[in-house]
């Protein structure tokens, strides 16, 4: 049988390559696409694992005994490890083996994810979060490149349409899973959810990839200088998204001390990786057409997907009282579509020209927040079904023809950088995503609570007329002081508006996150066709 691992001879520690031997031809299709299936199952589960606890975020909060305002690094561990971990991912499978690296850090994605259950308190969930981040992360693109590597330039269609439920369907499905455990069987069951196809995807992952040996000696000839700069850059760039709104940005200096911190070791980490020969990552790809264009529709678009998975479960909390559950079943209506729909894409993508299919797929994810741009106090789950079939269909259409596409004129030396770079900007594009959203939800609640609050006016006669009648009703419900049955109804008028404002808040978030795909749909309109590029394809 041959033998699936990364290169060991390669004179870059970022460029990662499959082995001669184990060229698309010379492996059986039984364990090329048990190692593929294994793979993207394994994605799945790291990306599901970023989305699946928010829903019960406040339910483990209460369970740790973790404070609303710390509850939040109950994620935030967790992507940063991963978000860290993947660019590190290709050059690490060179020294420890493909085989290795894959089945240690699945097995380890286990094990830390049932220990998540056992958490006693914040400090220990933050510490298993950040383990069980790092060990996931590595899932993420060791799949897309083994799709882009292993498989025939024919069937990589198929393989990134099994990658594109880790990237799309996953954080959609999350809350789903997460709010319907939680509600039925309590918090700790969103980790044990993993045990099942955790054990199916490391026996196929056993099965289909030979041993191979270890090449420690690259840990001396590692781009340390990079690694280390781009270890602190991402770590303190995520903290501040994360952390940001809650410590007024700027005016923390906890805030203003890390993005000093992010920005120098980012751009330290640019310059060595332009100047060493043997970079951890191959900035230059960013400079190919395809590819510098398709990674910023894919910043946009992990905008946007976070970042309508953070906003929505927010507004039915905040607007409609849901629970976790009730929140999941409406979010379903965004991911099983997908189900159905992206394993159809490969054939779309022989029929139509895979540019066109990225348009309009953006398109429909654009048109699905702006058909959000109205919102009442009466807008729930029937309201948002509809715009959560367009966002399904917009988003099964997009991930595999962009992946396609932007990857189609990547050697194969360069593949490792291509999926850390890759993999990393969608997430990264999340993490900016939620942060941006987070402040401008809050800014524009205040902006139109100030403008309404200063429309009610005492000396309107309606306002007079509204405290009156909101007086007499508390008096007649048990408040026999009618100064207390006054200062009520003032009150649940204030509330009212805030509740309006909110409302107005929440269209202006999505018509934001619209915008943001328009841009990502431009973007798609400068990519070339996959014939049309210069050198070699993958192989």
């Amino acid at each position: 049988m041959a033998t699936l691992q990364i290169a060991a001879n390669s004179n870059s520690p970022a460029r990662p390559a499959v082995a001669a031997s184990a060229q698309p031809a010379a492996i059986s299709p039984v364990r090329m696409w048990m190692a593929v299936v294994g793979s993207t199952l394994g994605a799945f589960m790291a990306v599901l694992n970023i989305q699946i606890v928010n829903a019960s975020l406040a339910d483990i909060q209460g369970a740790i005994g973790a404070g609303s305002d710390d509850g939040g690094w109950i994620s935030t561990s967790y992507l940063i490890a991963e978000i860290v971990v993947i660019p590190l991912s290709a050059w690490l499978a060179r020294v420890f083996s493909l085989r290795n690296y894959l089945l240690v850090n699945a097995v380890l994605f286990l094990i830390f994810s049932v220990a998540c259950a056992f958490a006693a308190n914040l400090q220990q969930m933050i510490i298993l979060r950040a383990i069980q981040g790092f060990s996931g992360g590595v899932l993420i693109p060791m799949a897309f490149t083994i799709i882009i590597t292993l498989l025939p330039k024919p069937k990589q269609p198929i393989g990134l349409a099994l990658f594109a439920l880790s990237a799309t369907f996953a954080p959609a499905i999350g809350p789903t899973i997460g709010g319907y455990l939680t509600e039925n069987w309590g918090w700790e069951y969103i980790f044990y959810v993993n045990l099942v196809p955790g054990a199916l995807m490391i026996g196929m992952l056993f099965a289909s990839l030979d041993r191979a040996p270890m090449n420690l000696k690259l840990l001396a000839k590692g781009d340390w200088p990079g690694i280390v700069t781009m270890a602190i850059g991402l770590a303190a760039l995520q903290t501040v998204l994360e952390e940001g709104n809650k410590e007024d940005w700027f005016g923390s200096d906890f805030i203003t001390q890390l993005s000093v911190i992010a920005a120098v070791s980012l751009t330290l980490f640019i310059v060595i990786e332009l100047k060493t020969a043997q970079p951890l990552l191959n900035l230059r790809l960013l400079v190919r057409r395809n590819f510098g264009f398709g990674i910023v529709a894919n910043f946009l678009l992990g905008i946007a997907l976070y970042g309508s998975v953070f906003v929505l479960p927010i507004y039915l909390t905040r607007i409609q009282g849901y629970n976790s559950e009730q929140i999941g079943m409406v979010l379903a209506w965004t991911g099983i579509p997908q189900l159905l729909l992206i394993p159809l894409v490969p054939r779309l993508m022989k029929r139509f020209d895979v540019r066109l299919l990225i348009v309009v797929g953006f398109a429909l994810f654009a048109a699905s927040n702006f058909m959000n741009v109205h919102m009442t106090g009466d807008y729930a789950s029937d309201q948002l079904f509809w715009p959560n079939i367009v966002r399904a269909i917009g988003q099964a259409l997009v991930f595999t023809p962009l992946s396609a596409i932007a990857t189609s004129g990547v050697e194969q030396e360069n593949a490792g950088s291509a999926s850390a770079l890759f993999n990393m900007m969608r997430n990264l594009g999340g993490a900016v995503g939620i942060a941006s959203l987070q402040t401008f939800l809050s800014k524009r609640e205040q902006f139109h609570s100030n403008i309404l609050t200063h429309s009610v006016s005492v000396f309107e006669e309606a306002t007079r007329d509204r405290v009156a009648r909101l007086t007499a009703y508390f008096m007649s419900h048990g408040v026999s002081d009618q100064a207390l049955a006054s200062h009520k109804a003032v009150v649940a008028i204030a509330l009212k508006i805030r509740k309006q404002a909110n409302i107005m808040a929440f269209s202006d978030t999505f018509f934001l996150l619209g915008v943001a795909l328009v841009v990502a749909l431009l973007a798609t309109l400068l990519l070339r066709k996959p014939g049309q590029l210069s050198g070699g394809g993958a192989h």
